[in-house]
């Protein structure tokens, strides 16, 4: 459940923050991987993570697991689902900024 709130979400971007740019936040690598790579890693585990949800479900409808782990992956996926759109929008609100910038 811990995933769900604002901590949760902070230690995901620092151990997203750490694997990009390393262990100290005022060292810069390039060996590490790219930001196109960093995103597009974890846009693949938010599908992964949405597709677990609903085997689960699917599996949880069959009787083939607990409703607890039903709910407990369809909580990761709403959580995986709300990063995912506020990453959208603070992408969107940043496009919407530049094109506001004057040349």
């Amino acid at each position: 459940m811990d995933s769900l709130t604002s901590a949760g979400a902070l230690r995901a971007y620092k151990a997203a923050q750490t694997a990009a740019i390393g262990e100290t936040a005022g060292e810069f690598s390039t060996d590490g991987p790219s930001f196109s790579e960093v995103l597009e890693r974890t846009a693949r585990d938010t599908i992964e993570t949405v597709r677990e949800g609903d085997r689960a479900a699917i599996a949880g409808l069959k009787g083939e697991i607990s409703t607890q782990e039903v709910v407990e992956a369809t909580m990761a996926m709403e959580a995986a689902i709300d990063t995912a759109v506020a990453v959208r929008d603070k992408v969107v609100s940043a496009y919407q900024e530049v094109l506001r910038m004057s040349v």
